[in-house]
């Protein structure tokens, strides 16, 4: 096969102290999981296990058996380290039992008016 019929794609993974995006050629019709077999990145991340991490294309969940097209960004994600409802839940606690940010705390009670869209003062 002539680097002609190859398509190019990238592969992308992120930690938080190392983001890398491999760019390679793949024959028309590789899949997701063939992409990231050929990019070489498992053996440089042996943490990646693709039973347990999730793939999309451009932001958006995928099968690893999914054929690419010309172009594709394969991502691999990570699993989450905390749900994210949790995650709320904390940042809330910290703000305190009011329920209101910092920044808006200060106009509780306030009013403020605005003009209505597209009339003068």
């Amino acid at each position: 096969m002539t680097t002609r019929e190859l398509i190019s794609v990238e592969v992308a993974y992120a930690r938080p102290d190392v983001q890398v995006v491999i760019p390679l050629r793949v024959p028309p019709g590789a899949t997701v999981e063939a992409a990231i077999r050929a990019s070489g990145i498992l053996e440089r991340f042996p943490e990646i296990d693709l039973s347990r991490h999730r793939v999309g294309v451009f932001g958006k969940l995928t099968e690893p058996d999914r054929t690419l097209e010309a172009g594709d960004r394969v991502e691999i994600y990570r699993p989450l380290v905390v749900d994210p409802k949790t995650a709320r839940r904390r940042r809330a606690r910290r703000r305190g039992s009011s329920g209101v940010s910092r920044r808006r705390r200060c106009y509780r009670g306030a009013r403020i008016s605005h003009p209505a869209p597209g009339r003068a003062r």
